[in-house]
């Protein structure tokens, strides 16, 4: 079974973008690659068992086991030893990258409070954009009554766009709700 915003993509955005854009080449049309879920879990260096609670909250929210990131420099200050495990990641591609941004367009962000649009600015220059979430509570996976603290998130959508221009104009065909 497709995802919805998969068969989309085919149906209506595709031709969207070769229309806008004058793709010569059905290859040129940008599409999403992959999403990557990342949360760094700082507080994880006092207390083991905040890493294991944000593995757990992440394995919800995307629906596959994430990895545990390692730190990669040792830094006093911060009593961080190089290889201290320090956040999570995942990488979403196919049906579930699909099912994950219709359920992050549709549901999550429109549950954050004060919501007025994703910032156009946080496009990379090679068409990925990043997206801050400052609370997991917006997914609606994640029971409240059981989260003991409230951790951020990033979002990092890849595509295949070359320009931000083309990558925006992507993510708006499939209702990326940006500012105005």
């Amino acid at each position: 079974m497709a995802s919805y915003l998969a068969e989309e993509y085919k149906e209506k955005v595709a031709s969207a973008l070769e229309e806008k854009f004058n793709y010569t080449s059905s290859m040129q049309i940008p599409k999403i690659d992959k999403i990557v879920l990342n949360m760094g879990v700082g507080d994880a260096v006092s207390n083991a068992k905040n890493l294991d609670e944000a593995v757990e909250e992440l394995t919800l929210i995307s629906g596959q086991k994430p990895l545990i990131t390692k730190a990669k420099k040792s830094i006093a200050n911060f009593r961080l030893r190089e290889g201290m495990s320090i956040g999570a990641k995942t990488t979403l591609r196919g049906d579930r990258m699909y099912d994950f941004l219709y359920k992050l367009i549709n549901v999550s962000l429109p549950r954050v409070r004060d919501f007025r649009g994703v910032s156009t600015r946080s496009f990379d220059g090679r068409g990925n954009y990043t997206l801050g979430i400052k609370e997991q509570l917006i997914f609606p996976e994640i029971d409240f009554d059981k989260v003991n603290r409230t951790r951020g998130l990033d979002i990092v959508i890849v595509t295949t766009a070359n320009t931000d221009e083309e990558a925006r104009e992507l993510l708006t065909q499939f209702g990326m709700p940006f500012a105005r």
